[in-house]
């Protein structure tokens, strides 16, 4: 990166969400970041991240709400003048068939999945047309790209994400703000970690036994995507060498999709 960059990643305390925050910040950003847990868990993110040798903020705002994901955009701005890259990468999950799927859970996982994504954009997209630079990466899935059962909540957010990343880029295409998806399988997630659990004690199997049976259901190279490798990917969506890819998806699914 040509200099020091502003970048807000939400979902940020874990997961795919600090890895993209670490590198990030060694590729020279400073960081604002965003999410759940406990207060220990909180800091020691921020060390992980400041330990490259940047500065890096917190702010604990509810994505739930527009006023929530609005003021992390501004206490973005106000705390280090400008946002230049946005990730938009918090997101929850249930499982369960259609007719069983509580109201609830569609409505907070599309909030939190899909409507905090537009509202951040909406609340970014101005300082970035102003500036006349932006690189947006939305961390959608490979469920923005086909389906599987038991998820319709979160297939019909990621599904949206990528329809909402072809529309962002669309929107400012020459105005030097890039906006793209990133889509991993299988990535060996908290989220994901429930799901393995819970089809061990189904089908009576141990850990790798469980593990090996979910991948081999999708995921041809039998391994998880890394939440580094998403990092990575990350880094070079806001690198020079991708100022003209805009309005696409990288996926990273060992074939999944190539089925």
């Amino acid at each position: 990166m040509d200099q020091p960059r502003i970048a807000l990643v939400t979902g940020s305390t874990s997961g795919i969400g600090l890895a993209v925050a670490e590198a990030l910040a060694q590729a020279g950003c400073r960081i604002m970041l965003n999410g759940l847990g406990a207060p220990e868990q909180i800091e020691a993110a921020r060390a992980r991240v400041a330990a490259h040798g940047v500065e890096v903020a917190f702010h604990g705002a509810d994505l739930s709400s527009a006023e929530g994901v609005e003021a992390l955009v501004r206490a973005t701005e106000a705390r280090f003048g400008r946002l230049d890259i946005l990730v938009n990468n918090a997101g929850i999950q249930h499982t369960a068939r259609i007719e069983d799927f509580p109201a609830e859970r569609w409505d907070a996982i599309l909030a939190i999945n899909l409507s905090a994504t537009f509202h951040a954009l909406r609340c970014a997209l101005p300082g970035m047309q102003t500036r006349g630079y932006g690189r947006i990466i939305n961390i959608a899935s490979v469920h923005g790209l086909v389906a599987s059962v038991e998820k319709s909540a979160y297939v019909a957010a990621k599904h949206g994400i990528v329809g909402l990343t072809k529309v962002t880029a669309l929107e400012n295409a020459e105005a030097n703000i890039t906006c793209n998806a990133i889509c991993p399988g299988w990535v060996l997630t908290p989220l994901v970690q429930k799901q393995i659990d819970a089809r061990a004690e189904r089908e009576g199997l141990d850990g790798p036994a469980a593990e090996r049976a979910l991948l081999a259901e999708k995921q041809p190279s039998l391994r998880f995507t890394r939440p580094e490798d998403i990092g990575g990917a990350a880094v070079f969506l806001c690198s020079a060498a991708a100022d003209n890819i805009t309005g696409t998806t990288l996926t990273l699914d060992g074939g999944w999709t190539a089925r």
